[in-house]
């Protein structure tokens, strides 16, 4: 039977979830001072909540997927974005920091379900014709997030107290699950990989290198990222209302970055885009160590360039990444991405724990150069993984080299 595509307007609604899933996971970076002192903690025990969060998404993103592939789809965004809204509650409420903490896993576990169920809900509504203006309806609401959310997370916090942050995602939470319910259309479940065909692909070399690469890149933003507060705090003299401008800055350019970065590895090859990216995320690494050991009065100058810098190419290298593994193997493409999925979160986990480390036994300036040696391995790797090979189907026959 001859599928007719759904209306894409109804997307709104999943994508106003993806801005409430992006602002809250992105907006923690922002807060970590003031949920220290108030929750009476070590900055580095405050980061833990970003590794947490994130390591928690990394596992349960592929096993949530196969355990709910049999659920109505509807049903499914309905029930992962009322868990959402129910943990940002907890969240706002929490008394101490074990509270907060077991408010994140719920936040991660709903997110884990919510973000690739809305992937695949778009896609199927649109139709193959549709596919990426459906995708983007979707990944649209992080973007916004990125750019706009967390500024105005960071200022609702300073104004009114971290909790507040928390109950304005609640809300823009609840408004989405109320919109789904109501405008959405039903959706049958659709077929899904088997685990262990998600871990058969994870074991390929080819692949393997290209999920090793993005755990590292991954982990060198977030290196930086999760303390990004106090770094421009302690090396700028930046407060609440400069670090909001900071991250604007920062949102914008990978914005950008992201568009780039498809751009470029169409037109050069996503290796070549990857290899690039990687080179000049290193440099940002580079300047803005420089720029945290001139000083106070010196510093802005060099950090607001390398930071501009620094969310493009990140950002960028991130949008080639996918299409190295769609190129690699294009029959997998659902199931690849779905594991570089949980390779950006592992990466997050590993930067947010490398970061609280480094603070924990030194100044916060030199996380520009921790996070420069891992961008520097990131690069190694996709050096060392050569070109590849392009598989075009499932079925035998010869292969051709490609820049994956």
């Amino acid at each position: 039977m001859l599928r007719v595509p759904g209306s894409l307007t109804s997307l709104a609604w999943l994508t106003l979830g993806a801005f409430a899933i992006g602002t809250e996971g992105f907006m923690i970076a922002g807060l970590l001072p003031t949920l220290a002192r108030d929750l009476t903690v070590s900055l580095p025990a405050a980061g833990q909540l970003v590794t947490v969060f994130s390591l928690a998404y990394a596992t349960a993103a592929p096993v949530m997927a196969v355990l709910t592939a049999g659920f109505e789809r509807r049903r499914l965004l309905a029930v992962a974005m009322s868990g959402f809204t129910l943990a940002n509650l907890l969240a706002a409420l929490a008394p101490d920091y074990a509270g907060l903490m077991a408010a994140r896993l719920l936040l991660a576990l709903s997110a884990a379900i919510f973000m690739p169920a809305a992937g695949g809900y778009a896609a199927e509504l649109g139709g193959p014709e549709r596919h990426g203006r459906a995708l983007a309806a979707v990944t649209g609401g992080l973007t916004v997030a990125i750019i706009a959310g967390v500024p105005l997370g960071v200022l609702l916090g300073d104004g009114f107290g971290w909790r507040a942050t928390f109950l304005g995602v609640a809300a823009v939470a609840a408004l989405s699950t109320i919109g789904i319910l109501a405008w959405l259309p039903r959706q049958p479940p659709g077929a899904t990989a088997r685990l262990v065909e998600r871990l058969a692909l994870a074991r390929r070399v080819d692949v393997l290198a290209v999920l090793v690469t993005t755990v590292l890149t991954v982990a060198g933003t977030f290196t930086v990222y999760t303390y990004l507060g106090p770094f421009v705090g302690d090396v700028a003299g930046l407060g609440a209302r400069g670090l909001a401008a900071v991250l604007l800055v920062f949102g914008i350019a990978s914005a950008v970055g992201t568009r780039l970065g498809g751009s470029a590895a169409d037109h050069w090859g996503p290796r070549t885009t990857v290899l690039a990216g990687c080179g000049l995320v290193l440099v940002a690494y580079v300047a803005l160590s420089i720029g945290a050991a001139l000083g106070q009065a010196a510093s802005l100058p060099v950090l607001l360039p390398a930071i501009l810098l620094w969310g493009s190419a990140s950002w960028g290298v991130v949008t080639a990444q996918q299409a190295r593994l769609v190129a690699l193997a294009p029959d997998l493409a659902a199931v690849s991405l779905s594991l570089n999925s949980s390779a950006i979160y592992l990466g997050s986990a590993a930067g947010a724990a490398m970061g609280a480390l480094v603070i924990s036994e030194g100044p916060v300036g030199r996380l520009g150069w921790v996070a420069a040696g891992i961008s520097l391995a990131a690069l190694l790797t996709v050096l060392g993984s050569g070109k590849g090979r392009v598989r075009h189907s499932s079925t035998p026959g010869p292969e051709r080299p490609a820049d994956g």
